[in-house]
């Protein structure tokens, strides 16, 4: 049994009694148990994350797939482990998950695969002590909170010195996270093969100039945005050496992507090239902590999209395919994925300037909504609070005015979307309008599970 003193044990049990209240009434209540645990027992974090190995992943895109990945592999390899699967990952969320799992039985040999904010690491790392910190990749994303890039990298990095005996997982393909002067062990993951022949970084691009030296980066290939394998001309600094790395892209279709992870064939049941960078890092997690590949492949072959990220519903027999887009990096990599599928398509775009979106939505103007031009496009549906900046942007794009439909309300777009002819319908909201979307939907019966 745990020793605890008794401002943790009432912290707990309050909370816990709320989160049962929470999921009976309102289906939900992901926040507000964790802030009254935190206001009862500051310190709580440091009681109920006793005996877990805890893998943190953070990172501007893909913390929810990775997240959602590794958790997956590591249930399928027998282990005890816990996530946070709501998207909650601020500290309030995260400490509702633990307090929901707690168990005043001492058990050991527990895991616990958390997605968090890059701004609210270095609140988690006071008081746990990590296995590993995953960081995924840095994009420009809602300026108005984080700023540049490099001002990401440094509210991450307040987290990571905290906790020197944590293994870093990195993303070797970003530049920013090369040679970081922290005794960590480092462990980096990367394209050792090119996806296409591009070795020129856009002009929209994040991070183009040496963080050494500041010339721009030359690149035997690219990605996608900065990401790819960069050298400096001027002062030599260069990706760092992958521990693993894609060595073969064997194929790319609408649904997934065959591809080879040092030396072995695998299949990945998530379509993009971002998702290849999600699945491989999933495979860097996993083989740190010791799970054969076989483990690791099933579950990549046959992982299921989270909500909003590539997951799709039925609406009165129409496939919807929903994808959380949230800056131009992220966006640009979902246009590219719709793009392998050359059916007849209808297109849903649902923007918000709400705070957890940013309110700056001057970003779309980085978005290559161009390339929407040559996709096979019957109707074009705009909503969400900024739906006639998104409208005029897509104009501008060259889309044909003829096809727009702008829906002021979720029971206006539910009509349009039953009234498409095409294929598929793709829906590509930011965060907000993808939450409360799927709250419509759920409402009316076309989700089962809301979370």
């Amino acid at each position: 049994m745990f020793k605890i003193n008794i401002k943790s044990f009432f912290s707990i049990i309050i909370s816990k009694s709320i989160i049962k209240l929470s999921k009976l009434l309102f289906k939900g209540g992901t926040n507000f148990p964790g802030k009254v645990a935190l206001k009862l027992d500051k310190k709580i974090l440091l009681t109920v994350t006793k005996g877990y190995n805890v893998v943190f992943i953070t990172g501007t895109n893909g913390k929810t797939t990775t997240t959602n990945l590794i958790y997956s592999i590591l249930k399928n390899a027998g282990k005890n482990v816990i996530t946070n699967n709501t998207g909650a990952n601020l500290k309030p969320g995260i400490t509702s998950c633990f307090i929901e799992h707690f168990s005043f039985k001492n058990t050991t040999d527990k895991y616990a695969v958390i997605e968090i904010d890059e701004a609210n690491l270095k609140f988690l790392t006071e008081f746990v002590n990590p296995k590993a910190i995953v960081i995924t990749n840095l994009f420009r994303d809602q300026l108005d909170r984080y700023g540049e890039v490099y001002t990401t990298l440094s509210k991450i990095m307040e987290g990571v010195t905290k906790v020197p005996d944590a293994d870093l997982i990195l993303n070797g393909d970003e530049s920013l996270l090369g040679d970081l002067d922290v005794p960590n062990k480092k462990i980096y993951y990367g394209f050792d093969s090119p996806i296409n022949s591009n070795n020129k970084i856009n002009i929209n691009a994040d991070a183009k100039f040496c963080k050494k030296c500041k010339h721009p980066y030359k690149y035997e290939f690219v990605t996608y945005n900065h990401l790819g394998k960069f050298y400096c001309e001027h002062c030599g600094y260069k990706r760092p050496t992958l521990d693993y790395y894609i060595d073969n892209i064997k194929d790319l279709d609408p649904s997934g992507s065959s591809i080879s992870i040092n030396g072995s064939d695998c299949y990945l049941n998530q379509p993009g090239a971002y998702n290849i960078y999600n699945g491989l890092c999933a495979y860097s997690v996993a083989k740190t902590l010791g799970i054969n590949n076989e483990i690791i492949f099933n579950s990549l072959k046959s992982s299921k999209s989270s909500f909003g990220r590539q997951e799709s519903i039925s609406i009165n027999g129409k496939e919807v395919k929903i994808i959380l887009v949230k800056n131009p990096a992220g966006y640009d990599e979902a246009i590219k994925t719709i793009s392998l599928d050359k059916r007849n398509l209808d297109l849903a775009v649902l923007l918000n300037d709400n705070y957890a979106d940013g309110r700056d939505v001057s970003w779309i103007w980085d978005v290559d909504f161009e390339n929407l031009a040559d996709l096979k496009l019957n109707k074009i549906m705009v909503s969400g609070i900024r739906r006639y900046d998104m409208a005029i942007r897509l104009k501008i794009a060259g889309l044909k005015d003829e096809n727009f439909t702008l829906s002021e309300n979720f029971d206006k777009l539910l009509e349009e979307l039953k009234n498409c002819n095409g294929e598929i319908i793709y829906v590509l909201a930011t965060y907000t309008a993808m939450i409360d979307f799927r709250k419509f939907l759920y409402s009316n019966g076309f989700i089962k599970k809301l979370w």
